[in-house]
């Protein structure tokens, strides 16, 4: 069972986020301020950890920055009343997997923990000796930093590369846009949501509109070679 240390210095929140936890499966343990969540984080194991930004003694941020310098990996979900893009692009940028304005549903956050324990499916090794990713006829040369559709070339930017490369990395995977601004604008100075959407739109341009499926209320997915061939 997953043991998940939940950073929440007040009582009423820590306790809802637990008993949600709970009833999905997860063990969980409340720590109330930085300086307890640090000892707590020294002196057992924990899969994640669930982290507000506006603690007593050591806020949000200097806890992250204390689990990373000291070489820490254990994933990280903000979960915080300050809502800001720059709050998200410093909690990000400092080494959060994921982040989360208050007020929120205790089933999304259940839903972003199940995502961040999921198990990478390959090693390190495994993922080096890919050079090509390919999906219902479009193909990225990792190597090259090329595109093609069908066998045609097309041009994309850096950014548009790293966003179709994500999506070919996830083909069967609804993203959201908080998924896609981690995974590919983590340290960039694009930090609202609606710049996924603007990369999106520019490439089904380039790729083909179809190639790209909007689910409503969830986020992206690449279409399958069923769909391209039903039109």
């Amino acid at each position: 069972m997953s043991r998940i240390l939940i950073v929440e210095d007040e009582d009423r929140i820590s306790a809802f986020v637990a008993k949600g936890l709970q009833a999905a499966g997860f063990e969980s343990q409340i720590a109330r301020s930085g300086t307890e969540a640090i000892v707590q984080l020294a002196n057992a194991h924990f899969d994640l950890v669930i982290l507000d930004l506006g603690l007593p003694q050591m806020n949000g941020f200097e806890v992250l920055e204390k689990l990373r310098s000291g070489g820490s990996a254990v994933p990280v979900i903000i979960l915080t009343a300050r809502s800001s893009v720059e709050d998200t692009v410093q909690g990000l940028s400092s080494g959060a997997q994921d982040y989360m304005a208050k007020p929120f549903r205790v089933e999304e956050l259940v839903a972003r923990v199940r995502l961040r324990l999921r198990p990478v499916a390959q090693t390190d090794e495994a993922a080096a000796e890919i050079t090509e990713l390919e999906h219902a006829g479009l193909r990225l040369d990792l190597q090259s930093r090329q595109a093609s559709v069908e066998g045609r070339g097309v041009e994309l930017s850096a950014r548009e590369f790293a966003l179709a490369e994500v999506l070919l990395d996830h083909p069967r995977q609804v993203l959201s846009r908080d998924q896609l601004l981690d995974m590919v604008w983590e340290s960039g100075p694009e930090t609202s949501s609606n710049v996924v959407d603007v990369y999106i739109r520019y490439l089904r341009t380039k790729l083909g509109a179809e190639r790209i499926v909007t689910v409503r209320g969830a986020g992206y997915r690449l279409a399958t070679a069923e769909e391209l061939a039903r039109g």
